[in-house]
């Protein structure tokens, strides 16, 4: 019974590679769960590698009363178990040693025929980074790229809504228990992915989240992806991570260029030199992935579809002179030679419009 491979799946501290072990030798987690009962303790411990300590767990969580009721709560919450030796369970995984026992999962998991890309960085992003995190995700996405990423603050959470809001598909992997939102200001995408794609974790259900997680987390985010973008990333940066544990599987990694000045583009410089992929377009990573007439046809319906604001001659030259690093109103005032007045009209009425934001007082840059 699924309840039994549950219960055994979420035991702790018993390791991935010791239920994996038991799990071979007995055939199940309900066999396992009768032999502590029906045979010698000595017999567990016949098995290589299995402790008094692993039995002892063994035996405190068959104690727990409430298998049965936390089994059908979770069911109730539309949460699956899929466990490695499942058929649905991610084949990419099971390519790589160290991947988890089992999975929770709200929504699907990424499809096995379709390509997968990871879009990593920043928490504290600048506005460069997420343009551009924005920019890959979204193209890619409409282009049937599915984006996984770790459901994080900045990169990670611009990325995958890019995604969804592009009709595409995204995946976000928690270090936390799949049924605790975290970041809590990421609900409304919590909601989203679970629709149009997924959200998974290897941790038992309300499992908080622990800072020790997120590096676990990691793996599964490269492991389910065929390459990784790395947006942005300083020199001591989860992103990192996941790109030494991509290159350990032996996956395509890509870093995005930025200013020499910026310490979260130092991290993707040293991958760059490191020998990563430099992401120049959404059409160029797309057409190394084999995929440019996914692209093309991509880039005809966005035309086709993309509703045009038509600007005024002045709004266009304000516009124009306002890029993606915050650019003060002195700058402004001075570059334009435009009365102050009539200057901070069009700031508003293109802020108005979605096509410019007030980064910090009198600091505007592109929405």
């Amino acid at each position: 019974m699924l309840r039994y491979e549950w219960w055994f799946a979420g035991i702790r501290p018993l390791s991935d590679k010791k239920k994996k072990l038991l799990r071979e030798t007995y055939g199940s987690g309900k066999e396992i769960y009768k032999k502590l009962y029906n045979i010698e303790e000595k017999h567990f411990q016949r098995i290589k590698g299995v402790t008094e300590q692993d039995i002892q767990a063994i035996r405190q969580a068959a104690r727990n009363q409430r298998v049965d009721e936390q089994y059908e709560a979770a069911v109730d919450k539309g949460i699956r178990f899929v466990a490695y030796f499942m058929e649905d369970y991610p084949k990419r995984l099971l390519d790589y040693p160290g991947m988890p026992y089992a999975l929770y999962v709200k929504g699907e998991l990424p499809a096995e025929d379709r390509p997968t890309a990871a879009v990593v960085g920043a928490r504290k992003c600048t506005p460069y980074g997420e343009k551009m995190a924005i920019a890959f995700a979204e193209i890619l996405a409409a282009a049937g790229v599915q984006i996984i990423s770790g459901m994080a603050k900045g990169i990670d959470g611009a990325a995958q809504r890019a995604a969804i809001q592009a009709g595409g598909n995204s995946f976000g992997v928690l270090g936390c228990g799949i049924d605790v939102c975290y970041p809590k200001e990421n609900r409304g995408l919590y909601a989203d992915l679970s629709v149009h794609g997924g959200i998974l974790s290897e941790q038992p259900v309300g499992e908080p989240p622990l800072k020790e997680h997120f590096p676990a987390r990691n793996r599964i985010i490269s492991g389910l992806s065929d390459v990784v973008l790395v947006m942005e990333a300083g020199v001591k940066s989860g992103s990192l991570i996941t790109a030494d544990m991509a290159l350990e599987q032996g996956k395509d990694i890509y870093a995005l260029p930025g200013p020499v000045t910026s310490q979260l583009s130092i991290g993707c410089h040293e991958l760059i030199r490191q020998g990563a992929g430099i992401l120049i377009s959404p059409g160029e990573l797309l057409e190394e992935m084999g995929l440019w007439d996914c692209f093309a046809e991509a880039e005809n319906s966005r035309n086709r579809g993309k509703n045009k604001k038509k600007l005024e001659r002045k709004e266009n030259l304000v516009y124009d002179s306002i890029g993606l690093f915050p650019k003060s109103l002195h700058t402004l005032l001075s570059e334009l030679e435009f009365p102050a007045a009539e200057l901070m009209r069009i700031l508003v009425s293109l802020e108005i419009k979605g096509l410019i934001r007030e980064l910090s007082k009198n600091y505007f840059v592109r929405a």
